[in-house]
């Protein structure tokens, strides 16, 4: 598990193109029959993907967590955006199709991860946070999650939000999760945008052609940097910086949220014309 310390808004200001991508870029989150994560100070989330294909793949404890298991101190979200995999915890499977969520609480031991075809894997984004409290293990499917339409294709960001872990959603300590879906003909997500400095937050972005790329702004809303991103990977945001995207046709992305409250309509507002 790679480890990966904050930064302040002073330091990211002065960073190249590599250091940003460096500290703030997530890579190689789907690869084949391994579990990748990535352990952030900010709100001291872990973000992970895998993609198992010939084998189980088993969620390991990890030294750094000083813990005897990897959950007993902590939540995890799961969502795929793969072929048919399962997600199976403590003896109990929870078969998940693309674009379904599942959610694990504090004290679950056993933790695997499978597909159900090596020709069509399954590739589970995953996000845990510390946890004080144990919620029961719960799965979402898409067709559960309430739907919420957004944007206008005359403004290039006509999107479909769908929430699964939150206040009204499956139940968590600090987790709030969820996907939105872009349109045909839709580029720009999460505008206008917002910062909330009450809480972290990690973008994951999927159903990206691997010609196209996407362009993440990241920093101070008069500050603002860019970080350009391919398919299946995550970029994390700090709680103060802002959180928004283009791309270079339409595509999916994962959000994925933790801190003080899990309030989703807790935002500190951005003016499109006060970016800089």
């Amino acid at each position: 598990m790679e480890i990966r310390f904050q930064c302040s808004p002073k330091e990211v200001k002065r960073m190249t193109t590599a250091e940003l991508r460096d500290n703030f870029l997530v890579q190689n989150l789907m690869t084949a029959d391994a579990l990748t994560l990535v352990y952030s100070h900010y709100d001291r989330v872990i973000v992970g993907g895998v993609k198992p294909l010939a084998k189980k793949v088993v969620l390991q404890n990890e030294a750094e967590l000083r813990a005897e298991y990897f959950l007993e101190r902590r939540e995890l979200g799961i969502i795929n955006i793969g072929g048919a995999g399962v997600v199976e915890a403590d003896g109990v499977q929870y078969p998940l199709n693309k674009l379904d969520a599942a959610y694990l609480g504090r004290g679950t031991k056993n933790v695997s991860f499978s597909s159900l075809s090596k020709d069509e894997p399954a590739c589970l984004y995953l996000m845990s946070a510390p946890a004080h409290h144990t919620y029961p293990n719960r799965k979402m499917t898409k067709e559960e999650a309430t739907p919420l339409h957004l944007g206008d294709i005359s403004t290039s960001n006509k999107r479909t939000l769908y929430k699964y872990i939150h206040l009204d959603g499956m139940q968590s300590c600090q987790l709030v999760m969820g996907l939105t879906v872009l349109e045909n003909g839709s580029v720009w997500n999460s505008v206008p945008t917002h910062t909330h400095t009450r809480r972290s937050e990690v973008y994951f972005y999927f159903d990206l052609d691997a010609q196209q790329r996407a362009f993440h702004f990241m920093g101070e809303p008069q500050e603002t940097r860019h970080i350009v991103m391919a398919n299946h990977q995550a970029v994390i945001s700090p709680p103060w910086s802002v959180h928004f995207g283009s791309g270079t046709s339409s595509y999916g992305f994962i959000w994925a949220m933790a801190g003080e409250n899990q309030a989703f309509t807790d935002m500190d507002l951005v003016a499109t014309t006060g970016i800089l």
